[in-house]
């Protein structure tokens, strides 16, 4: 007891120490950034200054050069009206001289007008210039009262309300008090394997949706080629942050809020298929010729029987051979795995167990497949075991070589179902309730139902033969799903046949 109260206190002193660690990479992180920050806050206000002195120069110079012009006009119209004038003048002398005279002239007739007499005594222009005054008690006092924006306040997340469900995450905030001048929020989110506050290093990089007018949004994707929009939850956890905004500037961000996808993520595992199945992380193809790179393999070996030579060079020579013609040699199984499958079982299993809970995936099968199984297997399944043919496997088939068929199987027993086949198939497993339920993906129509008692952890599996698989992984068990398995409590109605088999 004392050993594990000590290993207790360990444990919450390095969670702890982890904890001041991740705490002290985000202080230090924060620092960096207002560092930042500030010279690129200094560098806008200088800029925005600079604009602002810009604009200034350019009204002052607009402003003078039409001062300027102003008193062009006017001195050029005075100086007009003074060459007038002082030509009036001396025309006005001559005459009054010629005036004097004339007394002694008999014909004083020949005595006219001068042309001064026909001059506007009315100046053309005033010296004043003050329709040209400015008054900037105004502008003066919006200078003065120059303050940094009003920023809006840090969100604050309604945890209560987030929901995870179907593939989309809705997420809900509200503001700390009513701010009318708020135009719009800015979400971001990232993807973490970690529960708690976001890390500095080791993360993945935040992704922005703007411009949401609400303080709530549902975050959906189109991770699949499919007809419903969804996530793929390919890690455990999500992070969140919110920031409001007004026509200004951008608030601070909210606390961050850490949600659980809970989805069953997997792939493929290559060092268990079948020498004839061409494996990728999602997919899994039919290979004819996978097994050729061995011939030379196999000659240069023991001479283990000239009849299994023969078999191997008719199976390459024929291209695609049926399940139950021809054998593939055995590859070395990968060093610390399991051996490949091997014969007729066309297998390949998921590179994840099950070890408790309840999952889900999904399977679409490739055009013109002839001939697929899905399921799942304890991972001790022999390498030449076939799917539903023992009792550590259960799965559903699909022939569609010769006579089509659809069928549960399990320890080498079937049972047709009398259902179409649907593009897709969601397979449903809960370990501790014994369950394995197979589904119409698109429509959640129930395929078949298995109930049973595992008695280790199972492994999904896949046998694929003159075709293709492609697999769905990092999804939520549906909705609609977990309540039908709530409301069936377990049962399979028609299928009955094959549940409670021995194991």
């Amino acid at each position: 007891k004392d050993s594990e109260a000590l290993q207790r206190i360990i444990t919450t002193l390095a969670n702890k120490n982890e904890e001041l660690h991740n705490f002290i990479e985000t202080l230090n992180h924060l620092l960096a950034g207002v560092q930042v920050n500030s010279s690129r806050v200094v560098s806008d206000l200088e800029e925005e200054f600079d604009t602002l002195f810009s604009i200034l120069e350019e009204a002052k110079e607009s402003m003078t050069n039409t001062i300027k012009q102003e008193q062009a006009r006017k001195s050029h119209e005075l100086q007009n009206q003074m060459l007038q004038s002082t030509n009036a003048l001396e025309s006005s002398e001559e005459l009054l001289e010629f005036a004097t005279h004339a007394l002694d002239i008999k014909d004083q007739e020949a005595v006219t007008m001068a042309p001064a007499f026909r001059l506007t005594m009315k100046p053309k222009a005033t010296d004043t210039m003050s329709h040209l005054m400015v008054d900037f008690s105004q502008e003066r006092q919006l200078l003065q009262g120059l303050r940094f924006l009003p920023v809006p306040r840090a969100p604050e997340f309604e945890v209560q309300d987030c929901l995870v469900v179907d593939n989309a995450v809705t997420v809900v905030w509200r503001m700390p008090a009513e701010d009318s001048k708020i135009d719009h929020h800015i979400l971001e989110y990232r993807k973490a394997n970690h529960e708690g506050l976001p890390r500095v290093q080791d993360e993945r990089c935040w992704e922005i949706v703007d411009n949401i007018k609400t303080t709530e949004y549902t975050l959906t994707g189109s991770s699949y080629p499919l007809r419903i929009a969804r996530l793929k939850f390919d890690s455990k956890f999500m992070n969140f942050r919110v920031r409001a905004c007004n026509k200004a500037a951008a608030g601070d961000y909210s606390d961050p809020v850490t949600l659980e996808t809970k989805a069953f993520n997997f792939g493929f595992d290559p060092s268990s298929s079948h020498l004839n199945l061409k494996v990728e992380e999602n997919s899994v193809e039919w290979d004819p010729q996978g097994s050729k790179g061995l011939d030379s393999k196999v000659k240069g070996k023991e001479n283990k029987g000239s009849a299994h030579l023969t078999n191997l060079k008719n199976m390459t020579r024929s291209g695609t051979p049926s399940p139950k013609r021809g054998s593939t040699p055995r590859s070395p199984a990968p060093r610390g795995g399991r051996d490949r499958f091997t014969g007729e079982s066309y297998t390949v299993l998921g590179d994840t167990s099950i070890d408790s809970g309840q999952h889900y995936w999904e399977v679409e099968a490739l055009k013109d497949c002839k001939s697929y199984s899905m399921g799942v297997a304890y991972r001790n399944m022999g390498k030449f075991d076939q799917l539903g043919k023992t009792n550590s496997t259960w799965c559903i088939h699909v022939n569609n070589w010769l006579q089509s068929s659809f069928a549960a199987k399990h320890n080498n027993k079937a049972k047709s179902l009398e259902v179409a086949v649907p593009e897709r198939i969601g397979v449903y497993c809960d370990l501790d309730g014994g369950l394995l339920s197979f589904y119409n993906a698109d429509s959640k129509q129930l395929l078949h139902m298995f109930k049973t008692k595992f008695s280790q952890p199972v492994v999904p599996a896949f046998m694929v033969w003159c075709g293709g698989l492609s697999l769905m992984t990092g999804l939520q068990v549906p909705s609609a799903i977990r309540s039908f398995q709530k409301a069936e409590n377990g049962l399979g109605g028609s299928n009955s046949s094959l549940n409670n088999m021995p194991q």
